[in-house]
């Protein structure tokens, strides 16, 4: 499970506004092992964080290169999964790593052979000189996928903007954030942080509680919340993304240590993008 907000204005403004300003959850298990973000080794161009499960290794939850390329992927809440399928976060790097491909062809391609994986949703973003563009794909949604307006948009474990109480709480608490013209910088990333730290429960949740088929009552209870906390499972990772007018990346990253939810450590990186 994981939650993201983003607000995308492909011509901000002022050249102090922002292009994108992306919040984002992972919540996996604990004990799940991952590299925290950075540059990857052989390819200093792309940040992100990596998956380290066997069999899995490599695969990515949420990244950014400095051409330009984003990508960001949730599953889909479904009970009952294939334990056979391809791992779903090798979508993001993939993409990531691929050149020559734009975000909407890739995404037009994988619809082709979307019925392989287990339910997930992905976003592909290109952030060039000239023009802006996020596309979303879900597999458990519309066969094709879209290029989305200027806005501001959630997305959970269900379809992009499905009206989960917890989506529909995060989102207004986040436009209030992203819209306040007198916070800095840094005012700003504490402000997305507190977003995704919320934990209050959005229970009862008809619409979320209809999807869980599979889940315990207790499960679907934890997962009701912006921030997700229960005893071996939960939110481990918050990243926050800002590109500004003039193509200035700020990745700030805050992720939990030793499977100990009260030790963290953050970590951030700036750049230009590189178009």
């Amino acid at each position: 499970m994981c939650i993201i907000f983003f607000k995308f204005d492909p011509r901000p403004a002022s050249k102090n506004a922002y292009r994108l300003i992306l919040a984002a959850n992972r919540d996996e298990f604990y004990n799940r092992p991952s590299k925290a973000a950075d540059f990857w080794g052989s390819n200093s161009e792309i940040l992100s964080g990596l998956d380290l499960e066997c069999g899995k290794e490599g695969g990515s939850w949420l990244g950014i290169s400095k051409r330009g390329k984003l990508a960001a992927i949730t599953n889909y809440m479904e009970g009952r999964p294939n334990p056979d399928a391809p791992g779903r976060g090798f979508l993001v790097s993939n993409y990531l790593t691929d050149k020559d491909v734009d975000c909407y062809s890739y995404l037009k391609k994988l619809s082709a052979e979307g019925h392989l994986y287990n339910g997930f949703n992905l976003i592909t973003a290109e952030f060039r000189a000239k023009q802006d563009t996020v596309c979303y794909y879900g597999n458990r949604g519309s066969p094709e996928p879209i290029r989305l307006n200027p806005g501001i948009y959630s997305l959970s474990n269900s379809l992009l903007d499905t009206p989960w109480r917890k989506l529909l709480q995060g989102k207004q608490h986040f436009s209030r954030v992203v819209n306040d013209p007198s916070l800095s910088y840094d005012g700003l990333v504490q402000e997305l942080l507190n977003v995704l730290n919320n934990e209050e429960l959005n229970t009862p949740d008809p619409i979320q509680e209809s999807q869980g088929d599979g889940y315990s009552k207790s499960m679907i209870q934890a997962l009701s919340a912006v921030c997700v906390r229960s005893p071996h499972y939960g939110t481990r990772t918050n990243t926050i993304i800002l590109i500004d007018a003039e193509g200035n990346v700020s990745f700030t990253e805050r992720t939990m240590l030793n499977c100990d939810t009260s030790k963290w450590s953050t970590n951030s990186f700036q750049f230009n993008l590189q178009v």
